[in-house]
C-alpha cells in the first residue's frame, strides 16, 4: 500500500490538468477536476493498487476483475466519455451520447496530463494520440462518434503542431 505516493501522483496529475485547463480557457472548470479521487471510495483502492507507471484502476481490475474506483470515478466526472453513456431502446445497447465541448476540452487536458505523468521523460506531443489510437477497438460504441472525432482532432493537432497552437485553438474556439 502506497498512500503517500498515490497522493503525490494524483495531486501532480490534478495540478497539471488545472494548468492545462487555464491554458485552454476553462480554468474555473479545471479547479474542480478529479476531486473524487480524494474520496475514500477512489483513494483507498488507488493506494492499494498504486504502481506509479499506470492507473491503479488497471491493478484493481487485474486483482478482482473490475475496478470499483473507476466505476465511482466515471460516474462523477463529466470529462470522461464513459459518463456520457445511456441505454438506447432502439438498439437495446448501451451507447455513447454526445459530450458538450467544454468536457471534451477537459478530457483533452486530462489525457495530455496523464500521458506526461505516466510517461515522464518519454512523453512527446504525439503520446496522447498514440494512446488514443491504441484504445480505439476497446471503446467501441461507448464513445459517441462525434465526441471521438473532436478528441482525435485535438490530439492530432497537438501531435502535429504542439501545445502552444493547440491550447490557443482551445481558448479561442467556444465550439469544436
Amino acid at each position: 500500500m502506497h498512500p503517500i505516493k498515490h497522493f503525490k501522483t494524483i495531486t501532480k496529475h490534478r495540478h497539471a490538468v488545472i494548468i492545462h485547463c487555464f491554458k485552454a480557457g476553462i480554468g474555473f472548470q479545471g479547479l474542480f477536476h478529479d476531486l473524487s479521487k480524494y474520496s475514500p471510495t477512489e483513494f483507498i483502492p488507488g493506494a492499494i493498487y498504486y504502481q506509479g507507471t499506470r492507473s491503479p484502476n488497471e491493478g484493481e481490475r487485474e486483482s478482482i476483475g473490475y475496478s470499483k474506483a473507476w466505476m465511482h470515478h466515471k460516474g462523477r466526472n463529466r470529462h470522461h466519455f464513459e459518463y456520457w453513456t445511456d441505454y438506447n431502446h432502439a438498439t437495446r445497447q448501451m451507447q455513447g451520447m454526445p459530450m458538450p465541448d467544454k468536457y471534451i476540452k477537459e478530457m483533452f487536458c486530462d489525457r495530455v496530463a496523464a500521458s506526461k505523468i505516466y510517461q515522464g521523460n518519454k512523453y512527446t506531443d504525439d503520446s496522447s494520440l498514440k494512446y488514443f489510437e491504441q484504445g480505439r477497438d476497446k471503446r467501441g460504441i461507448l464513445i459517441h462518434e462525434e465526441t471521438s472525432k473532436k478528441l482525435e482532432f485535438l490530439l492530432r493537432m497537438l501531435a502535429e503542431n504542439g501545445e502552444k497552437e493547440t491550447f490557443k485553438y482551445l481558448r479561442t474556439h467556444k465550439t469544436l
